[in-house]
């Protein structure tokens, strides 16, 4: 779909066409084609030369009634989701975005310690860190 796109964006006369641009949105990439299939068939392109149209050209009548357009031609309009106010709970009057997202950063950078002291925990049964183990047995000694 992406190549009949580009294809007749091109052939469309004057639209101009990122290649490098991919649009991965099924739903943005048909309404592009609609938008572009609309502004095709409005399009009136005149032969170069009078005499000899050529194929994709329009007819004599379409230009004879052709008119130049100002402003915005096709607008792209925007369709929004209607939204309805609410009243804000208290639970989210109380929540900070903040110290949420401050919070799971510490905890994603935090986890290979975390790990690592609940692994030293179950290998020392019970006794605490290793570093007090070694001081009960010298103590001991």
């Amino acid at each position: 779909k992406q190549w009949y796109q580009r294809r007749v964006a091109i052939t469309a006369g004057g639209i101009a066409v990122d290649h490098r641009r991919k649009n991965r949105s099924q739903e943005s990439l048909q309404a592009n084609v609609l938008r572009l299939k609309e502004y095709k068939s409005r399009l009136i392109l005149f032969p170069r030369k009078a005499a000899k149209p050529k194929k994709g050209d329009s007819t004599q009548a379409e230009i004879d009634v052709a008119t130049q357009l100002t402003g915005p031609v096709l607008p792209i309009v925007q369709q929004y989701a209607d939204t309805t106010a609410r009243v804000i709970t208290d639970e989210e009057k109380k929540a900070s975005a903040f110290q949420t997202m401050r919070m799971y950063k510490a905890n994603v950078r935090l986890v290979g310690i975390r790990e690592k002291r609940a692994k030293e925990a179950a290998e020392d049964d019970g006794l605490g860190s290793k570093k007090k183990a070694a001081k009960a047995k010298k103590a001991k000694k």
